[in-house]
């Protein structure tokens, strides 16, 4: 869905707009403003892929405020909505997208989104093609083009454990000493710096072997390291930005929170055992399990049974100790009729707590089971 920003003097104005924008369903309203110079203000911020402006305004008139915007918001389509049809010429020459009549008919702002969603397709479909995706969640891999490189290697799991680091702290300098405690504490610190300094050597080497395009770049007057993304996507900070970029799950952007939910394949770095990554580890998690149950549950508001469950389903994959999550999958596969189901995810439970953790059911669980078995025994 695309991201939309709405500016207008006329609050009445906004809020038809918003409405017919919300009835097509094709986008998410982020930000609506009658003072076109706070919007100039937060625009950095917007990340919006279309920006609709109405002309006539007071203060700053919408041709002015586009030329403001298009510095600031440079991937952002402008459209201008406005009660007269004599700025046209001038609209179409500060490169503006389209050009509506108020007021704006559904029809005629469902073909405008169209072309835009068009056109930035055709822009995303040649950029993806070099696109670089560098994946966290469980193993660090790279992805170009939505394709894996296959062919990178790490030459020792130290400079493995050293890319892993740095791409934490991407874009930040890491300082040397820390490196050398970190990956070679009971070295000397002389021996462990020609340690560090013949691992840089070899990640920079493996990823220009791969042509991965990332930079390790020597930083504070060769006291420290940083590992440069440039244009590189990382999933993991995709992932986290998006869901502190929505508002909560509604039936305008339930889509959104599906695909970001989608995205969250696994544990961060969570196929190795880096004492240093546990604290970020399980934040992330517990961020993971916080928005998956906010999604199941909306989906059970809606009595959307079908995807209730298998949100269930991927959060007890996710996280199999979660206790409400089996009892929600119980309680569903009760209400649909599937007694085998219910008894499948009790089993399950109970035998995972005692073989790991040597635990029982909590007393909620029980108690609800034992309801169960009184009804259907």
């Amino acid at each position: 869905m695309l991201r939309v920003v709405l500016i207008d003097d006329e609050k009445l104005a906004l809020i038809q707009l918003e409405s017919t924008l919300r009835a097509l369903g094709t986008t998410i309203v982020t930000a609506t403003y009658t003072n076109p110079l706070q919007a100039l203000d937060e625009a950095s911020g917007w990340n919006a892929d279309i920006i609709f402006l109405d002309i006539d305004m007071p203060v700053l008139n919408g041709l002015e405020a586009a030329a403001a915007l298009e510095a600031r918001c440079p991937g952002s389509a402008i459209v201008f909505v406005t009660a007269y049809n004599n700025f046209a010429l001038e609209a179409f020459e500060a490169s503006a997208q389209d050009y509506l009549l108020k007021p704006v008919s559904r029809e005629r702002l469902r073909k405008t989104i169209q072309r835009i969603r068009n056109r930035k397709g055709k822009i995303q479909s040649a950029d993806k093609q070099d696109e670089l995706m560098i994946r966290g969640f469980n193993s660090i891999q790279f992805e170009r083009g939505g394709l894996p490189i296959r062919d990178f290697r790490w030459r020792t799991s130290k400079s493995q454990e050293l890319f892993a680091y740095l791409l934490y702290y991407h874009d930040r300098i890491v300082v040397k000493d820390k490196l050398v405690e970190l990956l070679w504490p009971d070295t000397s610190f002389k021996r462990a710096s020609t340690h560090l300094y013949t691992a840089i050597y070899q990640l920079r080497q493996s990823l220009k072997r791969s042509d991965i395009g990332l930079t390790i770049s020597n930083a504070s007057v060769g006291e420290g390291y940083m590992l440069e993304s440039g244009d590189a996507k990382i999933d993991f900070v995709l992932w986290e930005e998006g869901i502190l970029s929505l508002e909560p799950v509604d039936d305008h952007n339930a889509p959104v929170h599906e695909e970001l939910f989608k995205l969250y394949t696994g544990d961060f770095l969570g196929d190795y055992d880096y004492l240093w990554a546990e604290s970020e580890r399980q934040r992330l998690r517990n961020l993971s399990l916080q928005h998956a149950t906010e999604l199941a549950d909306y989906y059970s508001a809606k009595d959307n049974i079908t995807k209730a469950v298998n949100t269930y389903q991927r959060i007890v994959e996710l996280h199999p100790y979660h206790e409400p999550g089996y009892l929600a999958l119980m309680d569903f596969y009760n209400r649909l009729g599937e007694l085998s189901f219910v008894q499948e995810q009790y089993d399950k439970l109970r035998s995972l707590l005692w073989r790991d953790l040597k635990l029982k059911p909590s007393a909620k669980v029980e108690r609800w089971y034992a309801n169960w078995k009184r009804l259907y025994t």
